[in-house]
């Protein structure tokens, strides 16, 4: 059902956008064959791989592939929003208009520009983008101090070694003091994906690189992935926490396993367990990889929750419904219950669905600042 679901916008293009066109039929027939195969990618991913998510053939060919599903997409809207405008002209004039095919080359035109502008806002090494947010309880000795989010890389053949080591390459260059990783660092098993992590071991942080499994990694092999990534140098906050000091000055790190694992047979999130012995009075920043758990996490103190996930909905419109799926949260701020809350549009995305329209992604860089509680009180109406 689900890639039925996928094919409705290629029957909506074939049948009133390439059906009406003056070209010949052979030319229509092979236009829309590539169409079709392209609606059914996911299918490919499939039968190349075992899993929708990790394609397992040529990187152009992915590409190729997500241009002209996102291009099937869009004609498709623009042909029903032509269908619309057409049945509202007849109800004024009593028929049906022509509809000369120049306009038809128009929107087509249109949809691939879209399409091709999304993809290539996709696959990109993201620009940075940097943010400072007041803490409740901030030591000043950390006022200032820096921290790089990344989050769903997805390294897959569409993400592969070159592209992280550009990643990488551009976020030691920030010099920040710690960095982040918020989950789905992966698609596909070790065996495919080891050249593609292998150049997250060069990450450099003052204070060290942190992360948190995202819901990918439960789809791969779950264990051998956390040692793997352990063994990149990464500290990985299983339901656990890290301290980090400046002049006896303290604040927290945290993380928590991904809902995901509530399906599975490995350890569920627990905000409990991931604070447990963490110094009285710290400021605690949480990794969460979903952000639909904020409200219940907000109950435990946190001051600062990052996540991803979401990949900011990826096109405006659409991240209305994966905010929905989401409890509401789907990019940047959130003031939750008092708990600030950070989602993050992404790093990367997944390679099924690899455009980006209006969602940008990004390396964010927060610089921690002391809130002045006098100032906000006296804001207050």
């Amino acid at each position: 059902m689900f890639y039925l679901i996928l094919g409705l916008p290629w029957l909506v293009v074939v049948t009133r956008f390439l059906a009406v066109l003056p070209w010949l039929l052979s030319v229509k027939i092979l236009i829309a064959s590539l169409l079709l195969v392209a609606s059914q990618h996911l299918v490919i991913n499939r039968i190349s791989s075992g899993s929708v998510f990790a394609p397992e053939y040529p990187r152009p060919l992915i590409i190729l592939f997500n241009l002209l599903f996102g291009t099937t997409v869009l004609l498709a809207i623009f042909q029903i929003a032509l269908d619309v405008f057409s049945l509202v002209v007849m109800l004024g004039v009593g028929r049906f208009p022509t509809i000369p095919p120049e306009v038809r080359y128009a929107i087509g035109t249109a949809a691939l520009a879209i399409s091709a502008s999304g993809v290539i806002q996709a696959i990109r090494v993201p620009p940075v983008k940097n943010v400072e947010i007041d803490i409740s309880g901030l030591p000043t000795e950390f006022d200032g101090y820096r921290l790089l989010q990344l989050t769903d890389l997805h390294l897959s053949r569409l993400f592969p070694a070159g592209w992280a080591r550009a990643v990488v390459v551009r976020s030691n260059a920030l010099e920040v003091d710690l960095i982040a990783i918020t989950g789905d660092f992966i698609d596909g098993g070790l065996e495919n994906r080891r050249e593609d992590v292998a150049p997250l071991a060069e990450l450099r942080a003052r204070d060290g690189v942190y992360a948190i499994p995202g819901n990918h990694e439960y789809f791969f092999d779950y264990d051998a992935w956390m040692k793997h990534d352990a063994g990149l140098g990464i500290g990985m906050l299983t339901n656990a926490h890290a301290v980090i000091e400046r002049g006896g000055a303290q604040i927290v790190i945290a993380g928590v396993t991904d809902h995901a694992a509530v399906r599975s047979k490995f350890p569920a999130p627990d905000i409990a367990k991931a604070l447990k012995g963490a110094p009285d009075g710290a400021p605690v920043i949480l990794l969460d990889h979903q952000p639909r758990m904020a409200r219940q996490r907000a109950k435990s103190g946190i001051a600062l929750q990052l996540s991803g996930h979401t990949h900011g909905g990826m096109v405006i419109g659409l991240d209305r419904l994966v905010a929905r799926a989401n409890d509401g949260f789907v990019s940047g701020w959130y003031d939750v219950d008092g708990m600030r809350l950070y989602v993050n549009n992404g790093t990367a995305l997944w390679p099924g669905f690899a455009i980006r329209l209006g969602r940008p992604s990004e390396l964010t860089v927060f610089t921690l600042r002391v809130k002045h509680e006098a100032v906000r009180n006296f804001r207050r109406p």
